[in-house]
């Protein structure tokens, strides 16, 4: 399993429309391109000294080849759009993970 992490700092200024945006519309593009099987939104809890509000969004999926394909025929206009109604507001950075074993309690 691979997994495409986009972490993404958002001003204070944007905050609220960003993360509807993301919620009701981007991610769900991103999911729509059937690249992907599911996606995770989460808040980073460390306060960041440039201020603003941090997520990670994480997409995954089973093969390399599915993350290219998205890089080189869905990414560009995906990001376009955020860029166009945000702009400088938000600083985004994007990491690739490889999923080798996953590990449970014993509890569950």
């Amino acid at each position: 399993m691979i997994i495409y992490n986009v972490t993404i700092n958002v001003d204070e200024s944007i905050h609220h429309d960003w993360v509807k945006w993301m919620q009701n519309k981007h991610i769900n593009e991103v999911l729509a391109t059937g690249l992907f099987t599911h996606a995770k939104m989460v808040k980073v809890l460390v306060e960041e000294e440039m201020g603003g509000t941090t997520y990670a969004v994480q997409y995954f999926t089973d093969s390399k080849t599915k993350l290219e394909n998205y890089y080189q025929n869905h990414a560009p206009k995906l990001r376009q759009e955020g860029l166009q109604l945000f702009g400088d507001k938000m600083l985004a950075f994007r990491t690739e993970l490889e999923v080798l074993e996953e590990f449970y309690s014993a509890e569950n």
